[in-house]
């Protein structure tokens, strides 16, 4: 098995692309009907509505499967015990401050508009009762997902420290035979049973406790991304079957819209849905489609975003501060752009533009360059600065003769 693993520069472009697609996904949820969301404008968009329903078909399985090689590429060199330690500091401490700082404010603006008289300061305590939200105040809202890979992360570690021993090596091995034609496609299957089997008993919560089926489904999309990552050729894989990927990502959301535009849900295709084998097969085209769209994404990633460029660093570091701020900011902004006049086109586009401009130069001026805020927003600590060449030079010069007080370095 290959046991050198070069830079994967086509996957930092996907983690920032699937960023990028969660800042426009958020920015919609004010303005489409249907979906509950902590504010929401007076007039809605189905247009909205379908492209926020296309790329929640596979804009967190992506993340997930992104996750999963990051955490393989983190675990490489460690013990099991640094890798706990490391997930602390760059999940558990962002989780905590986030859900501190960053998400009170998203629940204080939703609360004002549901009635709530007194100013930020009036409200910030009750977060402290520690009572679940919706009921009470106290929520990580879009953090969730970075509860869910702390938890998975930690959980898994006996698994991942066994993947790196001789036998766990052995495994990964037979799980490489799926590279060869089509079999790459039976990694789908224990999430398709997953979600399948439990999604109409437990539906999504996003609070961990509580949500049985998907905290099951989102794992499978991480250990498909860390036993893809293990075994280059599966990665290989992905990208000769990028085509085929896509082309049944297509045939998938075609069938899903078909259905739903046709009002040809669930309910009214199988009357007796609850005890009939076909509902069975009716759901799999969900998780299905989230699998094709990732298979996809990473096949043609691999081909043709395997580039490095010197702006990915700066990126890079952006991306996860980005993340932990983009929604705070978008509600703050939507509070008032829903109190105004103008087309929903131009509230949409306003809220994108400016959350991207606000969440950048709050990194860019407030969070990269300062040792604290780096440590609460999960980032690594910054590198030292390299001396000049001629400073070394001067600091390398051997003295003619050495006394017993003289560094030997």
């Amino acid at each position: 098995m290959e046991t050198n693993y070069p830079r994967q520069s086509y996957l930092d472009w996907l983690r920032i692309l699937a960023i990028v697609g969660v800042l426009f996904f958020h920015a919609a949820m004010p303005f489409v009907p249907e979906e509950v969301w902590h504010l929401k404008n007076k007039e809605t968009s189905n247009l909205l509505l379908e492209f926020n329903f296309w790329l929640s078909r596979f804009r967190m399985p992506l993340l997930f499967f992104i996750s999963g090689t990051v955490t393989f590429f983190m675990m490489k060199n460690r013990t099991g015990g640094a890798f706990v330690l490391l997930r602390l500091r760059r999940l558990f401490i962002p989780l905590l401050f986030g859900m501190l700082v960053i998400v009170p404010p998203q629940v204080y603006l939703e609360r004002l508009t549901q009635g709530f008289k007194g100013n930020f300061f009036d409200f910030y305590p009750s977060i402290f009762n520690f009572e679940p939200y919706p009921k009470g105040n106290f929520s990580w809202h879009h953090l969730w997902f970075i509860a869910y890979l702390f938890v998975y992360d930690v959980l898994l570690v006996p698994l991942f420290v066994w993947l790196k021993q001789k036998r766990g090596k052995a495994f990964l091995q037979r799980v490489s035979l799926l590279a060869k034609g089509k079999r790459i496609y039976w990694l789908m299957l224990p999430g398709v049973i997953v979600f399948s089997s439990m999604v109409l008993k437990y539906d999504q919560t996003n609070d961990l406790f509580h949500d049985y089926c998907f905290f099951l489904y989102w794992l499978c999309f991480l250990l498909g991304g860390y036993f893809c990552i293990a075994s280059p050729a599966l990665m290989d894989s992905l990208e000769r079957n990028r085509r085929f990927s896509l082309t049944l990502a297509f045939l998938a959301i075609v069938l899903l819209n078909y259905f739903r535009w046709n009002s040809m849900e669930l309910q009214t295709l199988i009357p007796d849905y609850q005890t009939n084998w076909r509902t069975y097969i009716y759901l799999a085209i969900y998780p299905l489609n989230a699998w094709f769209w990732v298979f996809a994404a990473i096949g043609y990633g691999k081909r043709y975003l395997n580039k490095f460029h010197p702006a990915i660093n700066y990126i890079n570091q952006a991306v996860y501060p980005f993340y932990i701020l983009h929604q705070t900011i978008i509600v703050i902004i939507v509070y008032y752009v829903v109190q105004t006049s103008d087309t929903i086109v131009m509230k949409y586009l306003f809220t994108v533009l400016v959350t991207f401009a606000v969440s950048m130069l709050l990194f860019h001026l407030f969070i990269k360059e300062f040792v604290l805020t780096r440590f609460l927003f999960g980032m690594k600590p910054k590198a030292a600065k390299k001396e000049p060449a001629e400073t070394l030079d001067k600091k390398l010069i051997i003295p003619e003769k050495l006394t017993p007080s003289a560094p030997l370095v």
